[in-house]
């Protein structure tokens, strides 16, 4: 089962948190070690619910819908920074009492997890970096992005047109991939002419030029607890500088996923888990 709990985020936005599993009993939620699980940008808690139901078997894993996404609100005048995303994700973790944690964290959201990190290493004891750049993407990669927004064939008559176009025939697909299907067919709703994204793209180019522009590396290096950076075969962070992101973490480590690309905990759950665990079981005992 899904459970949904709300948290005040930064500014009032209200966001959805989720527990993909039955509620702790009485005295279990001191007990079980706090996992947070950040999803990436147009991302949504539930991509988290096959890792997180198996992390609950041990751990209180919550994942969070972030601002702008899910069910969490998408104010129009909300702010979509760096910091209001990293002040959402501290107060999540106050307010469900998941401290001191382990932030697990996807692209934008291992970002978030690792500033948030680095501004308050009390509230983490571990951090997992997957498959998120440190260095500058620069000018040309927020415009790549905002012509491949334009160039979605919204709405989608049914899911299966969703999935067969992120999957196939998206020009950004180099080979049939139904996993990144499935991905965005979790990210739509229905509405009266069809399948629409349940985020606004205006809403995600605004979070993404608030962290293309500048390299993350200071940071990175003041990230004080344990970190593993996790990396697909065939994601967007190459392997040389996801090692140089393990050198400059004082505590790093480095594990990557074969037949993966950048959704890897969708592309390979269970190489993602074999790759994670034993971390885990490193940092939460």
């Amino acid at each position: 089962m899904a459970r949904r709990i709300d948290v005040t985020g930064a500014g009032g936005v209200r966001l959805a948190a989720w527990e993909f599993a039955d509620p702790p009993k009485l005295g279990e939620i001191e007990r079980a070690p706090g996992v947070l699980l950040l999803h990436g940008l147009m991302g949504r808690a539930s991509h988290w619910a096959s890792t997180a139901r198996w992390l609950s078997e041990r751990h209180r894993a919550v994942a969070l819908d972030q601002r702008g996404h899910g069910q969490s609100d998408k104010p129009p005048q909300a702010a979509f920074t760096r910091e209001a995303y990293v002040e959402d994700a501290e107060a999540a973790l106050e307010q469900l009492g998941l401290a001191p944690v382990v932030l697990i964290g996807h692209a934008m959201g291992a970002l978030t997890a690792w500033q948030l990190a680095a501004k308050r290493p009390d509230l983490v004891r571990g951090l997992i970096i997957c498959d998120m750049r440190a260095s500058a993407l620069g000018a040309a990669s927020q415009r790549e992005w905002s012509d491949w927004f334009k160039s979605w064939p919204v709405p989608f008559a049914t899911l299966a047109d969703v999935r067969k176009w992120f999957g196939e025939d998206d020009p950004w697909v180099e080979r049939p991939n139904p996993s990144r299907g499935e991905f965005y067919a979790e990210v739509m709703h229905e509405s009266p002419d069809g399948w629409r994204p349940v985020f606004e793209p205006e809403q995600m180019l605004k979070s993404r030029e608030t962290w293309v522009y500048d390299a993350h590396w200071e940071e990175l290096a003041q990230v004080q607890c344990p970190a593993l950076v996790v990396r697909g075969l065939d994601g967007e962070l190459g392997r040389a500088e996801a090692q140089e992101m393990v050198r400059v973490l004082p505590h790093g480590e480095y594990a990557e996923v074969a037949d993966a690309g950048h959704l890897v905990h969708y592309d390979q759950p269970e190489a993602w888990r074999a790759a994670v665990e034993p971390f885990l079981d490193g940092v939460l005992v």
